[in-house]
């Protein structure tokens, strides 16, 4: 792992940036003038439970509630996976002395983190990237310190930081491959936004040298923020119900699908129910409300289903349970020791593997990784993942595997042994914000 962004003790934060171009000015009018119709957008998201109701104002960049008193760093990660990854550092900068607004853009992250943030840390929507919005935002929240997760790079925000003079620092900074050449088409409109980031620190070496040819001044290597995240929380008196409910009935799950998987993994159980006729599968689809898309799957396959969302139960009489609800991953993974995770037989990039890895699971996925290519890579290399191609190669997998426990648990132990050399990356992101924290002790105490 590569030291990181050693210029950002030596080199001003807030160094002078390139004018915004006519892209990013054209951005900003269009938001501004267009204000009426993205309020629109988030009605209409509210109708269909994609907003919280009760706290639209918050997406206006309205606050829900008062700036806590002294110094605060604001933390934004989009959804549940990058929420999750930034409560190490959290935790670390309460430790020193900061209090800390988390911000989410899903209702799944904002439930989510509402119920892990520790005393000190506050959390709140994140506004729309509409420059009025961000604006009145940053206006009530003055954060003396900002930091994103991944690829969180929006313009009215970047530059509302840039202009109060707030240091932005980018944190598990991840630019996939089509991502660059995406940004790559406008390479000085991508120049005018990373030089307005004091500091992006990436996860892999493939990452930073992405963002330093786009024109990040000041990158370094951190490592992935994942593989040190806790792993997800279980309610404990459900899964002892589900183990009761399972009794010793073969199991797998189906974890995060995308459409299109929810017919590979009714077809696998197909193939395999000869074999394993007390085979249950779990299905965990990526988005809950496309439940009774995955019970239809299964009915088209001749399979007996039951939905969680609708109060359904794993027994005896159901092939297929169809796990529609949020934030219970961590349930479904301790159930088992072979998961599937989805994403990847279809191309949107793959799911993460750090968790169910972790909680001693065997890991099955397609071809189309390409959003954790390091970790499936080093995964696969250790033999504690396997990648299948299509739904008979899925169910020839589990057939294999489902038939050697003792295999299942030798890939589980390869795998949280893989991982060891990754960890590490929160004390590597807290030594570079430790520089920032002692210049504004400096400022404050100059300013007496």
């Amino acid at each position: 792992m590569s030291a990181p962004a050693q210029a950002s003790a030596h080199t001003s934060p807030l160094a002078k940036a390139p004018p915004l171009t006519a892209i990013l000015k054209l951005y900003r009018y269009g938001l501004l003038v267009g204000e009426p119709a993205v309020a629109g957008l988030l009605a209409w998201r509210s109708r269909r439970g994609k907003e919280d109701p009760g706290r639209l104002p918050e997406r206006r960049g309205l606050p829900g509630r008062a700036r806590p008193v002294g110094r605060l760093v604001w933390m934004h990660g989009a959804s549940v996976g990058e929420i999750l990854s930034l409560v190490g550092l959290v935790d670390g900068m309460i430790a020193r002395g900061f209090s800390v607004l988390v911000t989410t853009g899903t209702r799944s992250a904002a439930d989510l983190i509402g119920r892990r943030l520790p005393p000190g840390a506050v959390h709140q929507y994140m506004p729309l990237d509409a420059p009025r919005w961000v604006g009145r935002f940053l206006d009530h929240w003055r954060p003396d310190l900002a930091l994103v997760a991944e690829s969180e790079i929006w313009p009215s925000t970047v530059d509302g930081l840039h202009t109060r003079s707030i240091p932005l620092i980018l944190v598990n900074g991840r630019m996939s491959e089509r991502s660059f050449r995406g940004w790559g088409r406008t390479p000085r409109t991508a120049r005018a936004l990373l030089s307005r980031i004091s500091v992006c620190l990436a996860q892999t070496e493939e990452d930073a040298a992405r963002f330093a040819r786009l024109g990040a001044p000041r990158v370094g290597v951190s490592g992935n923020l994942k593989y040190d995240s806790d792993v997800p929380p279980v309610d404990e008196q459900q899964l002892a119900h589900l183990r009761d409910c399972l009794g010793d009935r073969p199991v797998w799950v189906a974890a995060s699908t995308h459409p299109g998987e929810d017919t590979v993994a009714a077809r696998a159980h197909a193939a395999l129910r000869q074999r394993w006729p007390k085979l249950l599968t779990i299905v965990v689809p990526r988005h809950p409300h496309r439940g009774g898309d995955v019970a239809a799957r299964a009915s088209a396959e001749g399979l007996r289903s039951a939905r969680r969302s609708q109060g359904g139960r794993p027994h005896g009489g159901i092939d297929l349970y169809v796990a529609d609800t949020l934030g219970e991953l961590g349930l479904f993974y301790r159930l088992t020791g072979l998961v599937y995770l989805g994403g990847s037989l279809v191309e949107r990039g793959g799911q993460n593997p750090i968790e169910p890895t972790r909680l001693g699971a065997a890991v099955l996925h397609g071809p189309h990784t390409f959003n954790f290519t390091q970790v499936y890579r080093a995964l696969d290399g250790a033999g504690g993942a396997r990648c299948v191609a299509d739904a008979d190669d899925l169910a020839a997998a589990l057939s294999d595997l489902l038939a050697d426990p003792a295999r299942i648990d030798a890939m589980a132990r390869a795998g949280a042994a893989a991982l060891v050399p990754f960890e590490g990356a929160v004390d590597r992101t807290l030594a570079v914000l430790d520089p920032f924290i002692a210049q504004m002790r400096l400022t404050a105490m100059a300013a007496r």
